[in-house]
């Protein structure tokens, strides 16, 4: 992936777009764009409208592709500018509300740095549903495809953990569960691709601004999602029957 395959920000940018109604700047009355973290005309610090999201912090679109060191670099322009120092003359409301702008670019910055975080995140934004309304856990739904292959590795593992109480070693039991830990890794490989490729689609039906097929592409992430939560369950599931 190139670098101009991915969405930048714009360095050196105040400028925040998104649905903060109508705000005026406290200090100079500057009419605000809705996520601003500092005034453009003062540069005096803002409170955020409690529906800013993570992408508008960054002046980001909701897009999957990120240039993470482009991303970087603003989080930590922004910290610098938030940092307790630079307020310590500041009125209390002004100290207040860089703490609080800070740990919400701390927020966003750990999460849109990570993919896997960011998606989950964005598909939260769009709507998807999560796996704590109710209902058994996503991670524990069995993907129809790996029924055989999870069923035979549940006995194996009750096996394992059988022979631990009972101090047996069984040699050909630990490479049959190495053997159904590298499947799963590859199998985890392969779903991790899965989803840059559907980073890109994403990002495509973004701009092209087609609600349906969007609608489609977000419900393949969530379920490449929670593919990916349940392989990877079954990996560290295996690591820890074969530790001795």
């Amino acid at each position: 992936m190139t670098s101009s395959s991915k969405t930048t920000i714009a360095a050196g940018s105040d400028s925040k777009h998104g649905a903060g109604g109508d705000r005026v700047c406290w200090s100079c009355a500057t009419p605000l764009n809705g996520a601003e973290l500092f005034c453009g005309s003062c540069g005096r610090v803002q409170l955020l409208s409690s529906d800013i999201d993570y992408f508008q912090v960054f002046t980001l679109p909701r897009k999957l592709r990120l240039d993470v060191a482009s991303l970087e670099r603003e989080f930590y322009r922004l910290s610098r500018r938030l940092h307790p120092d630079v307020y310590s003359r500041a009125s209390q409301q002004e100290q207040e509300w860089s703490l609080e702008n800070s740990s919400l670019v701390n927020d966003a910055y750990r999460t849109l740095k990570d993919p896997i975080r960011r998606t989950e995140y964005l598909l939260k934004l769009e709507g998807a549903p999560s796996t704590d309304e109710g209902g058994p856990r996503k991670e524990d739904r069995i993907p129809a495809d790996l029924l055989e292959e999870v069923f035979e590795l549940n006995m194996q593992l009750d096996e394992m953990r059988m022979n631990k109480q009972t101090g047996d070693v069984d040699p050909q039991l630990q490479q049959d569960l190495l053997a159904a830990k590298a499947n799963f890794d590859g199998q985890l490989r392969e779903t991790n691709s899965s989803l840059e490729r559907l980073w890109e689609k994403w990002d495509t039906e973004l701009d092209g601004g087609d609600d349906q097929r969007r609608t489609a592409v977000r419900e393949e992430l969530a379920a490449l999602l929670d593919r990916r939560r349940y392989i990877r369950n079954l990996v560290n599931s295996v690591d820890e029957a074969i530790e001795t």
